[in-house]
């Protein structure tokens, strides 16, 4: 029986734990060689060990597959490279990055500092282009040298990303951006043999138990609708060649729910092709307003 990414080589940041760990057991029972990324830091990136990467990679190679881990820090330069390099030392080459390291330092707006702001910038969004600048110009060589490529990008968005969430300005920023570069790459990297796509899952993790405890909550019976095990199918299919062709998309994931989320569009409009004057808008905008769909609010918003 073939497995849907039978040989391909996948590397997965961020794959310690949770959703990560999830991604990189998929990969590997569907055949693929996997790159175990993880810092193995604390939930807020800090005090890094090599314990939870190796962990995992000692789980796909007991299982009979074939993975190697990696520890470097997706947002360094040097690092980032280093990290796609390790794919294609070990194995000849690379054909799926799965972008998903991050951690979460949660603040009020009023509360937040610089530091804890640019750190949660960094390990997210930074660290989303590093290693995907690094992945693509390694595929864009292998294009123009008339090699036929075949490869993935699948960020990391977040529900924080797509509506806002009360608390993580930082966290809910570099997600929301994410979702966008993913359409950026998808645009620029197409000629290369390269599809990009996002999602944004919801799923029991390190982070979302911290601040979603209620919901988080395993059942006692029953599916497990945040079980991090749910989001992977979509990404081992995702990562695959079978979804050629899928791209510049986000998907929203939980559960067993699939849903594709899009950019922000006009929902009403007014153009009177002339300049306006502030004091006529009052009216104008309300119109605009009570035409379109009822916003939707942040998470935690009363």
């Amino acid at each position: 029986m073939t497995l849907l990414c039978e040989n391909r080589v996948v590397i997965v940041t961020g794959a310690g734990r949770g959703i990560g760990r999830s991604h990189a057991l998929e990969f590997a029972h569907q055949g693929a060689k996997v790159v175990v990324n993880d810092l193995g830091a604390t939930l807020d990136g800090r005090d890094a060990s090599n314990g939870p990467a190796q962990s995992v990679v000692a789980e796909i190679l007991a299982r009979g597959g074939d993975a190697i881990a990696n520890g470097d820090d997706v947002a360094d330069w040097r690092g980032a490279e280093r990290i796609i390099r390790s794919a294609i030392d070990k194995w000849g080459r690379l054909d799926v990055l799965v972008n998903n390291a991050g951690f979460v330092r949660d603040r009020m707006l009023v509360s937040c500092s610089e530091e804890e702001w640019d750190a949660v910038i960094r390990v997210h969004l930074k660290g989303h282009f590093c290693t995907t600048r690094h992945a693509a110009a390694y595929w864009r060589e292998r294009s123009k040298a008339g090699d036929a490529v075949d490869a993935r990008i699948i960020n990391t968005s977040s529900g924080a990303g797509l509506l806002g969430s009360v608390g993580q300005s930082a966290y809910s920023a570099a997600k929301s951006a994410i979702a966008t570069l993913t359409l950026v790459e998808a645009a620029e990297l197409e000629r290369y043999g390269v599809t990009a796509n996002a999602i944004a899952p919801a799923a029991r993790t390190r982070m979302t138990e911290a601040v979603f405890a209620e919901m988080m909550t395993r059942p006692a019976a029953g599916f497990d609708a945040m079980d991090p095990d749910n989001i992977s199918p979509l990404v081992a299919w995702l990562g695959s060649s079978e979804s050629r062709g899928v791209s510049g998309r986000v998907f929203e994931l939980q559960g067993g729910l699939i849903r594709v989320e899009d950019t922000w569009r006009g929902v009403s409009e007014i153009d009177r092709q002339a300049r306006w004057n502030p004091a006529e808008l009052g009216p104008v905008v309300r119109k605009l307003l009570n035409e379109a769909p009822i916003a939707r609010k942040p998470y935690g918003a009363s």
